[in-house]
């Protein structure tokens, strides 16, 4: 198409052919695509949504550029971003509540990619005080992580995101703290609404807590998921095979930095993007202008109440 953007110049060969390849992206139709999710976008009178090239390519990648699921997938996000204003509003990179957050170190992606190309995000997912942290403050702050990552770092909507998680701090006092009704809804979110392409997640020191958490959440998790799984105990060996050492930090044995050095970093660039977050504010849908009777609950599942993980029973 005449005047449209390019690929971009940054990606290597390889990255190019796994887009075309595994998510079937044609550069001879894929300006059309683009076009074709704008204007089904611009028909919903009920969807403020992004229109810009970007965001419209990254959902077409995650979805391997079926038109049917990019639709569904936006339709989720924005119905989220408009129902759930905890998790989506006062996304502001200078809110002390979200710097806290970020520099604790919960959630950061490592320098450079895995033998396969993969964007590896780290999660130490215990390091936060259930006292005085809320979740829902969580999840905004990694939804912000997540927009950075994508807005700096175009092939990792082709290659996809592997997850490290060090889960030595978790406690039964973190997993009480999350509410069963949010967490349904955060994880249909991840998996509905998000482009993000998950390839595998790793575990290491896994207390008894962990096992509690997990077996609550593994009813949620795709099965082709379930099978990307992998629990390495207390051998950060294991964990070297399918990440290595120069990535992680050196708490870890790795040579990519100290933990507070690389959450300060992806601090820095959340600040760097600051007006793209102060205007994301205003994309979400609106209920009232939907044409259907459809919900939040409908839409993405998850019951309410206030139920929490308090009323379940531990072994």
């Amino acid at each position: 198409m005449p005047g449209a953007e390019e690929f971009s110049d940054c990606l290597s060969e390889e990255v190019v052919r796994v887009a075309r390849e595994e998510l079937g992206e044609d550069p001879e139709t894929r300006e059309r695509q683009i076009q074709a999710v704008r204007q089904w976008l611009v028909r919903q009178p009920h969807l403020n949504a992004r229109t810009d090239r970007r965001t419209i390519l990254r959902y077409l990648r995650g979805c391997k550029f079926s038109q049917e699921r990019t639709q569904k997938k936006l339709e989720v996000y924005y119905t989220v971003k408009g129902a759930m204003p905890d998790m989506f509003q006062g996304r502001d990179p200078l809110d002390p509540k979200i710097r806290e957050i970020v520099k604790m170190g919960l959630m950061f992606p490592l320098p450079g990619y895995d033998p396969l190309g993969r964007k590896v995000i780290f999660g130490r997912l215990g390091a936060w005080n259930p006292a005085k942290v809320r979740p829902e403050d969580l999840f905004r702050a990694a939804s912000m992580l997540f927009d950075v990552l994508f807005l700096e770092d175009e092939q990792t909507t082709i290659t996809g995101i592997v997850q490290a998680n060090d889960m030595s701090c978790l406690t039964f006092q973190h997993v009480t703290a999350l509410p069963l009704p949010l967490m349904r809804k955060v994880f249909k979110t991840w998996q509905e609404g998000y482009p993000l392409r998950p390839k595998s997640v790793h575990y290491i020191n896994t207390p008894t807590a962990f096992d509690t958490l997990f077996n609550l959440f593994r009813p949620f998790m795709r099965e082709k998921m379930k099978k990307r799984i992998h629990i390495h105990g207390r051998d950060l060996n294991k964990m070297y095979v399918y990440v290595p050492r120069d990535m992680l930090p050196r708490e870890y044995g790795g040579t990519a930095g100290t933990v507070a050095e690389l959450a300060d970093y992806w601090l820095a660039k959340m600040e760097e993007h600051r007006d793209w977050f102060l205007e994301d504010e205003k994309y979400a849908a609106d209920p009232k202008r939907r044409k259907s009777k459809s919900t939040l609950s409908s839409i993405i599942g998850g019951g309410g109440g206030n139920n929490s993980f308090k009323t379940l029973e531990f072994d």
